[in-house]
């Protein structure tokens, strides 16, 4: 019988309240901790190892208590899978470091902090808004916000200011207006140099999380729960106000892949994004916050710079996809107590700071967000992570199947642009629903 996330998560409420409800979130600091031992506490996480470990040896310099923690390195692919696993035999972490895109696949052997020990407004008055799809309901949160890694743009300043353009632009409506000075075209309507890569999907790097921008600043959640906790998509298909918004963003993106109009500035022959903006080929490029490190080391020549993601010229609010860690507590954790004692030290400021530095990620903590680092490119993470947000979603390798999918169906000219979103809504609901 298959069960809601909502039921999977009620199953271990009860026994983790008992072992961490000594522990309130909201008077717990490192330095109170004097009598308390973290203990021994092995993190499984998807990020990299070298800045965990550096993050780790930072934590421990403020607070010795964290001197028996331990990480390992995980493949996102396989973590799912690898916990059932672990958790089978007895041999599991005591946490699980890993973003909200890893989140439903990993929710069903997750025990729920429960709000004796975290209440709603205590995390609200926290952490960013985005931090609120670790929500389960009644039952708590399914981990503590720990870093946010927001989608921001990329520029090229030699291709710009030798295109006479002094600052890169701020709305989608501008980018398109951008095409024709800055991408060339051979006479046979071959893209030498691209503005931006849009419109096809398997080589544009980031492609699940541009799309997912674009939907959400639209005001499309992708996906959510019907009354009865069901949980399914929402792709912008049904009719508001007089008009489908997500045939609207489809035919948006897609525009920049198709010959016959004038922001063409991009084909499935170029290679992964990334590599040609690397290589001086594409004047923007989309990307997280934390790639910027990746970026200058890969090319030290490179001379860009990073600004926030475009918005909608009529929009009201910012918004902007990003990927924010957490640490969860799997069932059958040796150390839970522990467990939860480390996630909440690493919502402390020095270690949100430390660990912010190392990584090339934002901090979630509001307390921290207020205050504007010298770092120009930490100071737009900064910025963007206050409004920074996701969607509960499938593994990522099937989010990218269904999207892949969508976008080819209208490249190809097999399906327009409402039939593909139909079908595709179709498909991320029955992925959510396994």
């Amino acid at each position: 019988m298959k069960i809601s996330l909502f039921q999977g998560i009620l199953l271990g409420l009860f026994g983790f309240a008992a072992l961490i409800g000594l522990f309130v979130f909201s008077t717990y600091t490192s330095k109170n901790s004097a009598g308390n031992v973290i203990g021994t506490v092995t993190i499984w996480g998807t990020l990299s190892s070298d800045d965990m470990q550096n993050v780790l040896a930072a934590a421990t310099q403020v607070d010795q208590t964290m001197k028996g923690i331990s990480y390992v390195q995980k493949d996102a692919a396989t973590l799912p899978a690898d916990l059932a696993s672990a958790i089978a035999t007895g041999g599991g972490p005591d946490l699980i470091l890993a973003s909200q895109e890893e989140l439903l696949a990993l929710s069903k052997f997750l025990a729920p902090i429960p709000p004796a020990s975290l209440s709603v407004n205590t995390f609200t008055n926290a952490f960013i808004q985005g931090a609120s799809i670790l929500s389960a309901g009644n039952a708590g949160y399914l981990g503590i916000p720990f870093l946010v890694d927001p989608l921001v743009l990329f520029s090229n300043r030699s291709i710009l200011s030798s295109t006479g353009i002094a600052r890169p632009p701020e709305t989608w409506e501008a980018l398109t207006g951008l095409v024709p000075n800055i991408a060339k075209l051979s006479p046979s309507r071959q893209v030498t140099r691209g503005l931006i890569a849009l419109g096809t999907y398997d080589n544009v790097h980031n492609a699940r999380g541009i799309l997912s921008s674009l939907f959400l600043q639209q005001g499309i959640p992708v996906s959510g729960y019907s009354s009865s906790g069901v949980p399914s998509a929402s792709l912008g298909t049904s009719v508001s106000a007089g008009a489908t918004p997500g045939p609207a963003v489809l035919n948006f993106y897609t525009q920049f892949a198709d010959p016959s109009k004038v922001s063409y500035t991009w084909n499935s022959s170029f290679s992964d994004s990334q590599r040609s903006f690397l290589a001086g080929n594409l004047a923007l490029y989309l990307g997280y916050a934390s790639e910027a490190r990746y970026l200058r080391a890969a090319n030290p020549n490179l001379n860009f710079a990073v600004s926030p993601l475009l918005q909608p010229a009529t929009a009201t609010f910012k918004g902007a996809y990003g990927l924010i860690y957490a640490f969860m507590i799997p069932r059958g954790a040796k150390n839970p107590a522990g467990a939860y004692q480390t996630a909440v030290v690493f919502t402390n400021s020095p270690e949100q700071v430390a660990a912010s530095a190392i990584t090339g990620l934002a901090p979630v903590t509001l307390k921290e967000l207020a205050t504007t680092p010298a770092d120009p490119i930490a100071a737009v993470a900064y910025a963007e992570a206050l409004y920074a947000t996701g969607w509960l979603s499938p593994i990522p390798a099937s989010t990218d199947a269904v999207f892949s999918g969508m976008i080819g169906n209208v490249i190809s000219g097999r399906l327009n642009a409402q039939s593909a979103l139909v079908s595709a809504e179709q498909s991320l609901s029955s992925l959510l629903q396994k």
